[in-house]
């Protein structure tokens, strides 16, 4: 998938952006297979059918929240934090960019009235003081 961009510091794969214009034909995904979060996109014509289907209960070992930010309108600056809290990349996201949020740190201006964000993240969720550092 050559339209994402994946954010790195000293090796670790903090983020992975992937513009509104990426979106291409069939099931993509975004994530690899070894990210908590799985994210995918499908792009498809009238008529396909996709198979019935139910997942199986699979015990899964997660040590950190990860998160997708889909923008839906208006404009964000997200801010992109290695582990050591020093800011590795600022992105301007706009109607239709993702973001997968895999490691490090992250924070969000947002620069545009009426903005609207759709927030993804693997659960459950322990409550803020368990779960957040603030930088």
């Amino acid at each position: 998938m050559s339209a994402r961009k994946i954010i790195e510091s000293k090796g670790e794969k903090l983020a992975i952006y992937f513009p509104a214009s990426g979106w291409s034909e069939g099931l993509n995904f975004i994530s690899d297979d070894e990210d908590f979060v799985q994210v995918g996109m499908w792009g498809y014509d009238k008529g396909t059918k996709l198979s019935a289907h139910r997942h199986k209960e699979v015990r899964r070992e997660i040590t950190r929240t990860q998160e997708v930010i889909f923008i839906k309108s208006g404009r964000v600056i997200a801010s992109i934090y290695d582990e050591g809290n020093k800011v590795i990349k600022k992105l301007e996201l706009r109607a239709g960019d993702i973001l997968v949020l895999l490691n490090g740190g992250h924070g969000y201006e947002v620069v545009e009235d009426n903005t609207r964000v759709l927030e993804i993240k693997n659960g459950p969720y322990p409550g803020a003081e368990a779960d957040r550092e603030r930088i």
